[in-house]
């Protein structure tokens, strides 16, 4: 059985695309410093490691908001923001919401174009049976 022209067209564009996604460049790494009340993120550039986010970090950062906090009130947390994962999950959101809307929005014209042409093609084989 063939397969719809949707997966034999569609489909590996769509696997095509959330590779090219996957593979762009290596995510953003943050350590957010909370000392007290307030938080900074600082990104974490070389080596991209969640295992240099410790309050000592935090400290040889020399923030504002840790000056007055001893280093028992420094919290530190480790994040990674804008993966590939999220950005693959993203864009098949929007196309597959793109995909809906406009199936949505053509569906009506298409099936009338469709009625219309099997009307037509059904008139002109009962018209080419001899005497009929």
């Amino acid at each position: 059985m063939p397969l719809p022209f949707f997966s034999r067209f569609f489909l590996p564009i769509l696997f095509l695309l959330i590779n090219l996604a996957a593979a762009s460049g290596p995510a953003n790494i943050f350590c957010k410093c909370t000392c007290g009340n307030n938080s900074t993120l600082i990104p974490i550039t070389s080596p991209p490691s969640c295992s240099e986010c410790n309050r000592q970090f935090c400290l040889k950062q020399h923030l504002p908001i840790c000056r007055d906090v001893g280093e028992d009130g420094i919290f530190t947390t480790c994040f990674q923001r804008d993966s590939a994962k999220d950005r693959a999950v993203v864009f098949i959101f929007i196309v597959a919401t793109v995909g809906l809307l406009g199936y949505a929005g053509l569906k009506g014209w298409v099936g009338e174009a469709i009625k219309k042409w099997r009307d037509r093609t059904a008139r002109e084989r009962y018209e080419a049976l001899p005497g009929a």
